[in-house]
């Protein structure tokens, strides 16, 4: 960075906060549950990926694909809970790329046999601004490990 001006320094700070902004407003839409809010997060022909494991899904293509799958999957939960962690960004003009790791708990199941699955999610995100929006044009997300078990309310 040592080379760049002063503005062009300024504009690397400033879109590194507007994507990691776009990843903690992703965790926070996901865990209220507003999935129609969190597809304009994503280009009109966004691609997500999700790995368990050594298992892909079949990806989604678009925001209705990403709002029809992601809907009924969350409403399946009492509670959804993002802790967004460490997030590196490559930044080239108007495209980027970036990685963060995030634990997600999704608590649910019938009263007497409420289940707590925690996982652990590494995000690969590419960006692309649009009309000076960043917006997310693909995600692959790899869910790494999983740990399912009772829930304890305290």
């Amino acid at each position: 960075m040592a080379d760049l001006t002063l503005e062009e320094r300024i504009r690397l700070l400033e879109d590194h906060a507007a994507l990691k902004r776009i990843v903690d407003t992703f965790s926070n839409l996901a865990d209220d549950k507003k999935v129609h809010e969190q597809t304009f997060l994503f280009t009109e022909d966004g691609v997500v990926e999700t790995w368990f494991g050594e298992t892909a899904l079949p990806p989604l293509n678009g925001r209705k694909a990403i709002e029809d799958s992601w809907t009924p999957f969350l409403a399946a939960f009492d509670t959804v809970y993002h802790m967004n962690g460490q997030f590196t960004a490559e930044i080239t003009g108007d495209t980027a790329t970036a990685v963060h790791y995030c634990t997600v708990e999704l608590i649910g199941g019938p009263e007497d046999a409420k289940t707590r699955n925690s996982n652990g999610v590494i995000y690969n995100d590419s960006y692309v601004r649009v009309n000076g929006n960043w917006l997310i044009a693909k995600r692959v997300a790899r869910f790494t490990w999983r740990d399912i078990h009772p829930f304890v309310a305290a």
